[in-house]
């Protein structure tokens, strides 16, 4: 089969074709395991995490990806939950240990275990993959292959950095960056929260104008004062000075939620700037959001369907994984990118 390999860690700012693609050997299912053949794959800034070493897969090549749908095309001799044909996702958790005081809390997003998707394990930039049929989903009828692939990783973990805030309707929420999990919990939270008034930090006018027609109350830059301070503020971009903005815009009590994998290490200057009297004063808090749990995906899902929400969404061909990359680096494109592999 055909799929994109990461052979090592890449400087995108230098290197623009990150990803090989080749012939690789079929993968065989084993005994809980299916076997997919890929339709889509959601695009990730993960994946640039990946890529550039923040989080680095444990060995080489690896096939990123972890936002995949796709169809049932093979079982191991003792699945017992799909059959072949299903339509399934396949999101960041790959798998846990089950055992351990996390697993059994239902906590398996903190299991020393945990698993993900195209970084510990082969993922969905290949035309097949196999998983075990316990860490796959059913994609419900409300989405195409293409609008369900962002669910699987922007929307699941959008719906538990909301769930982290704690706020409830009519208190006032704050997003920071605007791509694709920024714009699918806005739409989550005026759904599950219609009286709270939604404020969004993005960098240029558009994502700004974008916020504004999908219901924002207020949409300005992280330097501009909201018309109030917020209840909670989730984070979801990959720098660290939208995370000292933000903690000025909080309300004493309040609550920031980092929703990232990792942080970039070029502005690190800015938590230098950070005084206690004006950025943490006044119990506020600061949680961050690691990696998602089945339940947060069933239960995302679910949610999404019964909305709906449909995601914003670009699509490329399976022959521009590394140009999706490089878009996404560069920021030059709004809202879920999509691979379209089958």
């Amino acid at each position: 089969m055909k799929a994109w390999l990461l052979n090592g860690i890449s400087n995108l700012d230098e290197v623009s074709n990150p990803l090989e693609l080749a012939e690789v050997p079929m993968p065989e299912p084993k005994d809980f395991e299916i076997r997919i053949k890929v339709s889509c794959c959601g695009i990730c800034h993960t994946e640039l995490d990946e890529i550039e070493g923040r989080t680095p897969p444990g060995k080489y090549p690896i096939i990123p990806g972890h936002q995949v749908v796709g169809i049932v095309e093979k079982c191991g001799n003792q699945t017992q939950i799909f059959k072949d044909g299903d339509r399934v996702g396949v999101a960041w958790i790959f798998g846990a240990c089950g055992q351990c005081e996390y697993c059994v809390a239902g906590l398996e997003n903190l299991c020393p275990e945990f698993r993900a998707t195209g970084r510990d394990r082969n993922g969905g930039y290949a035309q097949f993959m196999v998983v075990d049929e316990r860490f796959a989903y059913r994609i419900p009828s409300t989405f195409s292959d293409v609008e369900a692939a962002p669910l699987l990783c922007a929307g699941a973990i959008g719906y538990r950095s909301l769930r982290l805030t704690g706020i409830s309707d009519g208190q006032t929420l704050g997003l920071t960056g605007f791509g694709a999990s920024g714009h699918l919990v806005m739409k989550m939270s005026l759904h599950m929260y219609p009286k709270s008034p939604v404020y969004v930090f993005a960098r240029n006018k558009g994502e700004q104008q974008f916020a504004r027609d999908l219901g924002a109350t207020w949409a300005g830059q992280i330097t501009d004062s909201p018309p109030q301070d917020t209840n909670a503020i989730i984070d979801t971009t990959p720098v660290w000075t939208t995370v000292v903005g933000s903690l000025l815009h909080l309300k004493p009590g309040g609550r920031l939620i980092i929703n990232a994998i990792r942080k970039e290490s070029n502005d690190l200057d800015a938590l230098l700037k950070i005084s206690y009297q004006d950025h943490l004063w006044m119990e506020k808090e600061i949680k961050s959001v690691a990696n998602i749990t089945r339940s947060d995906v069933f239960e995302f899902l679910n949610l999404a369907a019964s909305i709906p929400i449909k995601p914003a969404v670009v699509t490329y061909p399976f022959s521009k994984a590394n140009k999706a990359i490089m878009d996404l680096k560069q920021k030059h494109v709004k809202g879920a990118k999509v691979l379209v592999v089958n």
